[in-house]
Parts: C-alpha cells; structure tokens; sequence
C-alpha cells in the first residue's frame, strides 16, 4: 500500500478530528482572504475620497525674482520674464503618463475688482470642478448654472450688504447673487465666484490662468511622480504638492493597513495553534498504529511523510474552499464599510495561489513537531499498550 493511500484512509476513518483541522484551516484562510480585500477595496475607497476631498498639487505660473541690494539699502524685489498660465495647459496636465491618478483639475482667474466702491476678489472657477473638490462648501442658494450668474463669500455679503437673488454689477456688467457661500475660515470667504470663461472676457484675459488646484489619486502613485510628469509638460509652471495634506492621508491609510496585517498575524498565531493541537492529538492516539508500522519494516521518515501528506491534503482543500468563502464574505462587507453599495470590488488575481499557500504553509509548520515526534515513538513501548 503506498503512503498517500494510508493518509487518505486515515483521514476517512477519523473523520470529526479530520472535518475540525478542515474547519478550523477553512475559517483561517477564509478570514484572511476576506482582511486582504477587504483592506484593499476600502483603502482604495478611503484614499479615492480623501484625494478628492481638496487639492494636493498646486501649478501657478513660474516667475524669475531678483533681490537687489544698493549702497547698503535693500531694495524690494524685481520680477521680470513672467510665465503665464492658460486654459490649453488643463488638458496638457490630462496626458501625462499618470493621468488615471488625476482624479479633479481646477484652474482659477483671479483679479482685484472694485465692486460697490469695495476692493474685492474676483475668482473665475469651473463650479461642477470647484464642488467636487471642495465638498465641504455649504451654500445657501443654488450654485450658479447661467454665466451671469455669481456666487458670493460670507465676508463679501456682510462687506458689501448684498442679499441672496440681488443684481451685483462688476466692471459696468449686471450679474445675479444665486448663492451665498457658509463661513469656510478661509480667503474664501471674501471672494465672488464666477464662471471661469465668463471672467476671462469680463477681465479681458482671454485663456489666461492664474492658478491650477489638482487633486491627484497618490494612494497607488508617489505624488512626486506625478509632479514631475506634470512639470515636464508644463516647464512654464512650478508645480508644487502640498505635503502636509498628502502625509495627512497616507498616515491614515497605513494605520488601516497595519490594522489589517495585524488582524491577520493573530489570525495566523491562531490557525496554526489549531493545527499543531490536532495532529499532536492525532499523533498520541496513534502510537500503538505508529508503532506496529514501525514494526513491520516502515521506516522513521515514512511517518513522517504519511502524517505530513494527511496534513497538506486537509490544508489544500482548506486553502480552496477558504478562498471562495473569503471571496463571498468581502462582497457584503466592503459595501457596508465604505457605505456605498454600487461600489465595484477588485479582487486580486493572485490570491487563490496566496490562500492555497498560506494554508499549505500553517499546516507544513505547524504539523513539523507533532510528525517528527511521531518517528521518534518506540515500537515496543507502543506493544506494551496492547
């Protein structure tokens, strides 16, 4: 009778300790498989939202200054050889090699206007852009949709004593107050708001742009990558990231992920606690088996690879069955954590191999001593047990 045989027999004919080592490596690989996605679709989810929730890159336009100094007197700056931003330079940041990590591109007109005898600040924006990227606006009104439309900061209602559906004029040309925008603690505050293209004919700066705000996706991309793919085809440009934020939401998301690793090393600890108490078990009722094979001419490393081959039988059908469990249960949670039902999850195409692996592995490791202490059985202290 070859080995594997006595192994499958084995397994048979002690069935409740075989179903239980199954079980117990099923619910191992299963929990781990399910962490694994889990943790993968929800910190894609988690790093998608937090991208796009404000700007990480700002691009304003590169200007050459020169401090002078004059008989000992310090003289301001001098800025000269200007660079300019235009509208063509949004869809130039679209082709770079990293453009699927570009998630909002947001350029901005700004300019002083005098509006009711009132220095105030004009920002010409694209409004489905600007409310994307600042979710946190708060507006009372309605955002505006027709070009003469505005929409207008708190500072800049109390300032100019304007109220909500009243006419503004701005450079001789009447616009409508759609919105008022909550207090936001920011320079937003003292700024009206309008269609970019419509201030760029009221400003007469056709195409031009004062500042890009970009909100890139940096959870699967070093930021730095995609400022330096967005510097080469803006040279005009200083491309800069705001680290502060980036950090901010990295942090957050590798405090999930070592959640996540550490979830499944006490997962781990655990599964293969189960499977040494099982083959140990197994190995201490079987001494009087151990020992009439030994009797009859098998050798020490032939149980060894009998008890071994039991175990890597259990741990393989474990490892599959524990995937497709795995695999199922991750499409009820990940929807619950991240509170968005159409999500679509994205599984990883290596885990089936990662599961039969991993549950090979605790069953390998953890049946090593329980087997090597079945070869070290004497025969005749097991006869003596008949």
């Amino acid at each position: 009778m070859k080995l594997y045989n006595i192994s499958l027999q084995s397994l048979r004919r002690r069935k409740a300790k075989t179903i239980f080592l199954i079980i117990g490596l099923i619910l191992s690989v299963a929990s781990v498989v399910m962490l694994l996605t889990v943790s993968k679709n929800v910190n894609a989810s988690i790093a998608a939202n937090l991208d796009e929730f404000g700007a990480n890159i700002i691009i304003t336009p590169k200007t050459d200054d020169i401090s002078i100094n004059y008989a000992g007197m310090s003289i301001n700056s001098v800025s000269y050889n200007n660079k300019e931003l235009h509208t063509n330079d949004v869809e130039k940041i679209r082709t770079i090699k990293n453009k699927d990590n570009i998630s909002i591109v947001a350029p901005k007109l700004l300019s002083v206007e005098i509006v009711n005898n009132k220095n105030v600040l004009i920002t010409g924006i694209r409004f489905n852009d600007e409310m994307k990227l600042k979710k946190w606006w708060n507006v009372n009104g309605k955002i505006p949709s027709e070009v003469n439309e505005v929409l207008i900061g708190s500072e800049v209602k109390k300032k100019l004593g304007i109220k909500l559906n009243r006419q503004l004029k701005i450079r001789d040309k009447d616009f409508i107050v759609s919105g008022i925008l909550d207090a936001t603690g920011s320079s937003e505050d003292g700024m009206i708001f309008m269609d970019i293209n419509e201030s760029q004919i009221l400003l007469d700066k056709k195409d031009k742009v004062s500042l890009i705000e970009v909100a890139a996706l940096c959870y699967d991309c070093p930021i730095e990558e995609i400022v330096r793919q967005t510097s080469s085809v803006l040279p005009g440009a200083n491309v800069t990231p705001i680290k502060q934020t980036i950090e901010s939401k990295m942090t957050a998301m590798h405090r999930f992920e070592h959640f996540s690793f550490g979830i499944s090393a006490v997962i781990l600890i655990i599964s293969m606690l189960i499977v040494f108490t099982n083959v140990n078990a197994s190995v201490t009722e079987r001494t009087k088996e151990i020992g009439i094979f030994l009797a009859i001419g098998f050798r020490r490393s032939h149980i060894m690879q009998i008890i071994l081959l039991e175990v890597i039988t259990a741990s393989l059908l474990a490892g599959l069955i524990g995937y497709v469990i795995g695999s199922l249960a991750s499409r009820f949670i990940v929807p619950v954590l991240t509170m968005d039902e159409s999500i679509r999850i994205v599984y990883d195409y290596s885990l089936p191999l990662l599961s039969v692996g991993f549950s090979l592995a605790i069953g390998f490791v953890a049946s090593i001593y329980p087997a090597v202490r079945a070869t070290r059985l004497d025969p005749i202290s097991a006869f003596r047990s008949l």
